[in-house]
């Protein structure tokens, strides 16, 4: 007896240890899904490289997250260049060269992995159909007879009247002259827009690229100009301001291909960032004279700061991070908490003061928390609250998403000279 005790007992705790390791996987997976880790919580990738890349006049030019190629516009074509193999391993160009409206409208880096995200618009061969209408069908009586409206009933007073009824004929109805089918036109959108992503290989392969469609945004306005695009990774949640002389949209695409219009009306969006933990978007929002910082989770909206001297920075590593602006200079930075449950109106927390220059510059959160604001001269860091600034060498200089890459472009010729180094060293 004891002997089958002692075997239930042990059978009983092998089956719970089993149980604790599943239950154990399965909340760590769980806690994955709820509250997913920053991409960028892995340390940076940094070089320290020279190459040139034929062709000049290099336009917004974005390298990628494993540092080994380079996206760039020139001559109103889309290239990627491999920084390693030296060759250009992928271009997209204009659908007609008489039309330098269309083509890549714009592009993006996802921050994770050597993947491009963008846009490409070109003519709809068809933006008028025609469509054949046909007229009303007669209403019919019972068993397909024509309807008794036409019935005409004899004038009596006397009740024991027989009365009788008779149909008017055509002479006596004025009948009207039938109407056949007609064609109407029907006007679309005169421009069709796509969304593409390239998937690349690693740097080092000789793999070609895959250029993947992925959705036509029927609801883009034509001529339309993407201002700024961001991306959230772990929420696959995608978000673009696109303006034309008529109209200005803030637009949300998911992973089901869903687009929603996220703007209301009258309002103008000057800048925004998406949290890769939450896909909350948080924007600079203008109404009229007022000026706030918003956050946008689907259709709810929390206002972040009313203060009219604030704009959002960027979001890293859990914190949201806002700047206050006075006469085009930078004099404060504050945070808060970057989280599922937003509240309206949060305490804000001051990280930095003083003074940077805030005008016709370009701001990102880097990978390590530091604020990188730069223009084509110089580059002021802000790292746990002490500003380092660096002096810009290149022609045209250029910071990774990442905050640790510069990128300085040198023209030589027909031919453009990059240089790349960790920021830290310029």
């Amino acid at each position: 007896m004891k002997k089958k005790l002692s075997i239930i007992l042990i059978w009983t705790l092998v089956s719970l240890l089993l149980q604790f390791g599943a239950y154990s996987v399965l909340n760590i997976k769980v806690q994955k899904v709820m509250a997913p880790p920053s991409v960028e919580s892995g340390p940076p990738i940094t070089l320290q490289y020279k190459t040139s890349i034929p062709g000049s006049d290099l336009e917004n030019v974005q390298i990628s997250y494993d540092k080994g190629y380079l996206a760039y516009m020139e001559n109103n074509t889309l290239k990627v260049f491999n920084l390693r193999k030296k060759h250009i391993v992928f271009e997209k160009k204009l659908p007609s060269a008489n039309d330098k409206t269309l083509g890549v409208l714009a592009y993006q880096w996802l921050p994770d992995r050597d993947t491009l995200l963008y846009f490409y618009a070109k003519k709809n061969p068809n933006p008028i159909t025609y469509v054949t209408v046909y007229p009303p069908t007669p209403e019919l009586g019972s068993e397909g007879s024509p309807s008794t409206s036409n019935l005409v009933l004899p004038k009596t007073e006397d009740p024991n009247q027989t009365v009788e009824f008779k149909r008017e004929s055509p002479k006596e109805v004025p009948q009207e002259t039938p109407v056949g089918p007609r064609i109407e036109k029907r006007y679309g959108n005169p421009q069709i827009t796509e969304l593409y992503s390239l998937e690349l290989s690693n740097s080092d392969e000789d793999t070609a690229p895959e250029d993947r469609f992925n959705q036509t945004i029927y609801q883009f306005p034509a001529g339309g100009k993407i201002e700024e695009l961001v991306v959230s990774t772990t929420t696959n949640l995608i978000y673009l301001t696109v303006k034309n002389e008529l109209t200005e949209l803030l637009m949300e695409i998911d992973v089901m291909k869903n687009v929603r219009i996220l703007n209301r009306p009258g309002e103008t969006i000057n800048n925004m960032a998406a949290s890769d933990r939450y896909g909350t978007l948080f924007i600079d929002s203008k109404v009229g004279g007022s000026r706030q910082v918003i956050a946008l989770s689907g259709i709810q909206r929390k206002i972040i700061s009313k203060q009219i001297n604030d704009r959002i920075l960027g979001i890293q590593a859990g914190k949201v991070y806002l700047g206050e602006i006075e006469n085009n200079q930078l004099v404060k930075i504050k945070t808060t908490e970057d989280r599922l449950d937003l509240t309206a109106n949060p305490s804000l927390k001051t990280e930095w003061t003083g003074s940077i220059p805030f005008n016709n510059v370009h701001t990102l959160i880097g990978i390590k928390g530091q604020i990188v604001i730069c223009d084509q001269h110089k580059a002021y860091v802000v790292t746990a609250g002490r500003l380092s600034e660096f002096k810009l060498y290149g022609e045209e200089n250029y910071v990774s998403g990442d905050g640790t890459e510069l990128i300085q472009l040198n023209s030589a010729g027909t031919s453009t000279l990059v240089k790349l180094q960790p920021l830290n060293r310029s």
